[in-house]
């Protein structure tokens, strides 16, 4: 199929939280977050669930270099109007991701703050095989995943994502309601798992980050 090539990226506590009970996520010191926003920089597009946005209400803009574009998958279209992610730097498109069962009252509100809408699928849930197409077509050849956990267990679950960057930060927060890197429905066996090649570590400010390439599986066809 076509689709970017995507890298998930994201900062974590060493217990595997990438947010607390309470949705803080400050992970990455100043040094980790000058790496974030390079690699920002870097990519074509940065792409976030829209439980990312209603909690942290973030811009998913660049501070090193180009923004961008920002793409929210939003399978009824619950993005605020107001959200930062489409007033601030206005420049920089902002795409919502939605099914035909989105809101056509909520489709024109954010289309009218200047929202790109992609219909994806027509169930409960963005098609993000739909979607990856769509963003290449568009000229998204790499694309930066951000989470959270829920679209990240959508992505790797299809075998669409290629890379894995994660800050790990010495601290352990616990907490059977703390957001995980990966949450969603999960494998029921580890031979089920999607299988990692560490390919780089290094010491970024506090945090440690490891890089993985996906290994492919031809049984399952990725």
């Amino acid at each position: 199929m076509r689709k970017p090539y995507v890298i998930l990226s994201a900062a974590m506590s060493v217990d595997g939280k990438i947010a607390t009970r309470g949705g803080d996520s400050a992970y990455s010191d100043e040094e980790d977050w000058k790496r974030v926003h390079k690699l920002r920089s870097e990519v074509d597009a940065i792409m976030v669930g829209i439980n990312t946005i209603l909690l942290d209400d973030s811009k998913l803009t660049s501070k090193q270099g180009k923004s961008p574009l920002r793409v929210v998958v939003d399978s009824k279209a619950k993005t605020p109007p107001n959200a930062r992610v489409i007033t601030v730097r206005p420049e920089v498109e902002t795409i919502i991701a939605v099914t035909s069962k989105a809101s056509p009252e909520r489709i024109s509100n954010l289309q009218k703050k200047g929202a790109k809408i992609l219909i994806c699928g027509d169930g409960e849930h963005v098609e993000l095989e739909n979607l990856m197409e769509k963003l290449f077509d568009l000229g998204v050849k790499k694309l930066m995943l951000e989470g959270g956990g829920n679209l990240n267990w959508g992505m790797l679950s299809k075998g669409l994502v290629d890379e894995i960057r994660i800050a790990i930060s010495p601290v352990i927060v616990g907490g059977i309601e703390a957001v995980t890197l990966v949450e969603g429905e999960g494998f029921t066996r580890v031979s089920e798992g999607v299988n990692l090649e560490l390919v780089n570590s290094e010491k970024v400010g506090k945090c440690l980050v490891l890089t993985y390439k996906i290994l492919r599986d031809a049984e399952r066809g990725y």
